[in-house]
């Protein structure tokens, strides 16, 4: 009786000793398998971070850039109802911005000359403009130019062109990015004939 008794302790110590450790395994698999999804998650929302932060940072009132295209979403300034216009070029934002006293009233994106070849200073538009010009020496052209400095030298103008006006797509891309000119201030096509059109013949100009 007793040796039936030890066998049936013994039996369920057995039992008892696997029960315990296929819950050990059952509980460190599901462990690991937390551990996973909550890696997993962790990723997923390190890289949603990573992805919001290399996002578009273009201001609401701004269009992207795009050479073809107008700066802004919004219709240009109304010059005739401004008292104190003038043009601030920023070579380090690469953009230009139309102002009225401390105020801007239209930004646009730019490109100035390669190593720091665009003078910087005030200056004041100078009496000569034109609807297109090419350049031998450089290779380039441009249309709606408009002189701020020796007369004809120093322009406001499109992003380049070749000598038959076709467009160098190249060049224009880096609108608004980097320096590409040779020491003029490149517009994109809209925002250079507005310019043309509308910005006065003494008007004064600031670079820095």
């Amino acid at each position: 009786m007793k040796r039936a008794l030890r066998i049936v302790l013994l039996i369920a110590v057995m039992f008892m000793v696997v029960f315990s450790a296929h819950h050990l395994l059952h509980s460190s698999a599901k462990q690991e398998t937390n551990q996973e999804t909550s890696q997993k998650a962790s990723s997923t929302s390190s890289s949603k971070k990573d992805s919001s932060s290399t996002e578009d940072t273009t201001p609401s009132y701004m269009n992207k850039v795009n050479w073809r295209k107008s700066s802004e979403n919004k219709a240009y300034p109304d010059l005739n109802k401004l008292s104190n216009v003038w043009i601030h070029v920023s070579i380090k934002n690469q953009r230009v911005y139309i102002k009225n006293g401390n105020k801007t009233v239209y930004t646009m994106y730019a490109s100035t000359g390669i190593h720091n070849s665009t003078p910087r200073g005030t200056f004041h538009i100078q009496s000569e403009r034109g609807n297109f010009f090419y350049n031998q020496s450089s290779g380039e052209g441009a249309r709606y130019w408009v002189s701020f400095k020796d007369h004809g030298v120093y322009l406001f103008h499109t992003v380049p062109t070749d000598q038959y006006g076709k467009y160098n797509v190249k060049e224009a891309d880096q609108l608004g990015k980097t320096a590409k000119s040779h020491g003029c201030v490149r517009l994109s096509i809209p925002d250079a004939k507005w310019f043309y059109n509308h910005i006065k013949e003494g008007t004064k100009v600031v670079i820095n």
